[in-house]
């Protein structure tokens, strides 16, 4: 199916945006419990993250498509994109080592403003003022659910603002490529670039004797279990994010990317003892009505087209 095809399901692309924001929080929990429970770094984690990963999809690449499916018509890009969702990646689970889970996604958040500025200034996606006020809406009630203390906003945010922006480029080279390759041949190779990135990070950074690059293995069968999901979501689940942006444009799915507080708040209260308030209660619904108005105006244009 071509690019141009794929483009007319946005509301197919909307759902499963949708579904793979609401389990992905799912990987920065394992993150943070392997950290403060397993003792293992932020570098080691991410790096178990993108080889796991790897040895999820490679089998399956090899089952349906051979030695061929590693040549990819745009392997350079593709390699790009793992090292750039790895140096995220790291930046992310070094976040969540030393600030709590909600204050990071609350600065994290601007990544939507960053990814449909891209999308608006090099895709020539059209990003009208009700896509713009979902976006702000969705945002306002992010900052809702999390309540960041004024403590989060020091050195230490620069961390997810710069994770933030490293993945909105990830996001937009999903797009760039478009179908050139596979969705799976492009996650097998995307775990390739962030796997050898990754094994540069931890030389370079425990060579330097930094603590967040520690080089050790799983100390408990849960903790190798733990990281064999991280893995195989990183894999799977980003699978569906490709498809998702083959399917409808960038400025549109933007939104959804705040379902991702609803799962993160759930377990950070299930994990951590985080217990949502009211006005974290408020704030999620907030963020659900912007998506859902996203869809029904979808919806409305979709019949205004066909009428005309």
């Amino acid at each position: 199916m071509s690019d141009k095809t794929d483009l007319h399901n946005p509301l197919q692309g909307m759902a499963l945006m949708a579904g793979a924001m609401i389990v992905l929080p799912a990987m920065d929990a394992i993150a943070k419990y392997m950290a403060t429970f397993e003792g293992m770094s932020p570098g080691q984690v991410t790096f178990y993250r993108f080889f796991f990963q790897l040895l999820c999809t490679l089998p399956i690449l090899f089952m349906m498509f051979g030695w061929d499916a590693l040549s990819a018509k745009r392997p350079w890009m593709n390699l790009l994109r793992g090292a750039l969702h790895g140096a995220a990646g790291l930046l992310f689970f070094v976040a969540v080592k030393y600030m709590p889970l909600a204050d990071v996604f609350a600065i994290y958040f601007v990544e939507p403003f960053m990814l449909a500025g891209l999308s608006a200034l090099f895709l020539g996606d059209k990003v009208g003022w009700r896509r713009w006020t979902a976006i702000v809406v969705g945002f306002g009630g992010a900052m809702i659910v999390i309540q960041p203390s004024y403590e989060v906003f020091g050195l230490k945010a620069l961390l997810p603002v710069c994770c933030a922006f490293l993945f909105s480029l990830y996001l937009f080279l999903n797009r760039a490529i478009g179908n050139a390759d596979s969705p799976l041949t492009m996650q097998t190779m995307a775990g390739i670039g962030g796997t050898l990135f990754m094994s540069a990070a931890l030389i370079v950074g425990n060579g330097m004797g930094v603590s967040d690059f520690d080089v050790s293995l799983p100390t408990s069968i849960l903790g190798l279990v733990l990281l064999l999901i991280l893995g195989s979501l990183s894999g799977y689940v980003h699978m569906i994010v490709v498809r998702a942006f083959r399917m409808a444009p960038l400025s549109l799915l933007a939104p959804f990317q705040y379902f991702e507080i609803i799962s993160a708040t759930i377990l950070g209260y299930a994990l951590f003892g985080d217990f949502p308030n009211f006005s974290k209660w408020v704030g999620i619904m907030i963020i659900v009505a912007s998506g859902l108005f996203i869809i029904w105006r979808e919806r409305v244009q979709a019949r205004a087209a066909k009428q005309a």
